[in-house]
């Protein structure tokens, strides 16, 4: 199809043309196939996975603005991936406990008045401690309360109009980065949870070598020698 084709289609379908929306799913199920197949092995049957996806995909359909000036496909992923992953949550095998929800919500007060208080965000050891939990807990947490992001938030001060949506790829290229990121994603789960947190320190929190063997208890060279192991098993997994 080509990208004319798809624009057609999807005017068509989010005019309430159901014979177009059927059309646009279909033609985008080699999509939705491969994000669900990113999600086997969850106690969910695959083909149960691909409906999930199709779900997605139609409600991408129904909410996509031609403003956004992006790639149907690439706006697509990010909803289809949130329609997976909140089926495995709140109805699939996988369950977030009151009691993750409750130190999430927890965490995310301390964190106010440690930023009031210290002028600085909390490293995940301090805001762990604070919260009586172990860093590791703390992190699984945080996920299960994190809320889901607009395509339309601005970003920075929003004065020059920027939103979360132009940082998408503007291109095909874009689906296949995603599914790429998925694939990382569940490899890094695969990780001992020493392993991974200390991807967790050294990649989202941007801690030095240093600072990560501080709070992990090794040495510099230690935490070097576990990061290029962890990056070989990594790439072997992808």
């Amino acid at each position: 199809m080509t990208r004319e084709e798809n624009t057609e289609l999807l005017r068509l379908a989010r005019d309430g043309d159901r014979d177009a929306m059927e059309r646009l799913v279909e033609c985008n199920m080699g999509l939705c196939r491969s994000i669900a197949a990113r999600f086997r092995d969850r106690g969910v049957e695959y083909e149960d996975l691909v409906q999930l996806a199709a779900i997605g995909m139609i409600k991408a359909v129904r909410s996509f603005d031609f403003s956004y000036q992006t790639a149907f496909s690439t706006y697509a992923v990010p909803l289809i991936i949130g329609e997976i992953r909140r089926f495995l949550r709140d109805d699939g095998a996988i369950k977030v406990s009151r009691s993750a929800k409750r130190t999430g919500r927890d965490a995310m007060r301390r964190r106010e008045e440690f930023l009031r208080e210290h002028g600085r965000e909390p490293r995940l050891n301090e805001l762990a401690a604070l919260c009586g939990v172990e860093g590791e807990e703390l992190a699984f947490a945080l996920e299960a309360v994190s809320p889901v992001r607009s395509l339309n938030e601005p970003i920075g001060n929003g004065e020059d109009g920027a939103q979360l949506g132009d940082l998408l790829a503007d291109s095909d290229d874009g689906i296949a980065g995603a599914v790429d990121r998925i694939a990382l994603s569940e490899a890094i789960r695969s990780l001992p949870p020493t392993q991974r947190r200390l991807i967790y320190l050294r990649y989202c929190r941007e801690l030095s070598q240093a600072q990560t063997g501080q709070l992990l208890g090794m040495t510099q060279v230690k935490v070097s020698r576990e990061e290029k192991k962890i990056m070989a098993a990594l790439k072997k997994a992808l």
